[in-house]
């Protein structure tokens, strides 16, 4: 099982997320469920438009890093170039969780670094599967957005 976050903030944001979601479905990544679409507000730099986010849980035969080939192949099919660092962008693909696993290489990080961080993840992946466990620290998808709500 494997949790995919999909962000859109350029050009027409609904389209954009649905279009990934067609092509994760063309590559082999049999989706199962998917969250709400919900607007939220540029993390990192500020000085652009919204973003459109939601998540999907998702079946895959692929390991984590042939996952991520397919997710940058999507991402350049559907027009993403490379930008700014958490700048503004076509189509965003990131593998937030992928079963239990927890790896750390250079060019992947999962479970997502971030996650516990991001309301644009957490909320989607709060309405799948609240009660999911953190593989590293153990808390819950619930636990973890009631604390990151509680700040904000």
């Amino acid at each position: 099982m494997v949790y995919i976050g999909i962000g859109s903030n350029l050009g027409q944001r609904e389209d954009n997320c649905m279009a990934s979601l067609r092509q994760l479905e063309l590559d082999g990544i049999k989706i199962l469920r998917q969250s709400s679409m919900i607007e939220t507000e540029p993390w990192g730099v500020k000085d652009q438009p919204g973003f459109i986010n939601l998540v999907v849980e998702a079946h895959t035969g692929l390991d984590p890093e042939a996952l991520l080939a397919v997710l940058k192949n999507i991402e350049g099919r559907l027009g993403r170039e490379k930008t700014a660092r958490w700048g503004p962008r076509l189509i965003d693909l990131d593998i937030l969780l992928y079963n239990s696993l927890c790896m750390d290489t250079p060019e992947l990080t999962i479970p997502h670094r971030e996650l516990p961080n991001r309301d644009f993840v957490l909320k989607p992946l709060f309405e799948l599967v609240p009660e999911l466990s953190h593989p590293v620290t153990g808390r819950s998808v619930r636990d973890m957005y009631e604390h990151l709500i509680s700040f904000l």
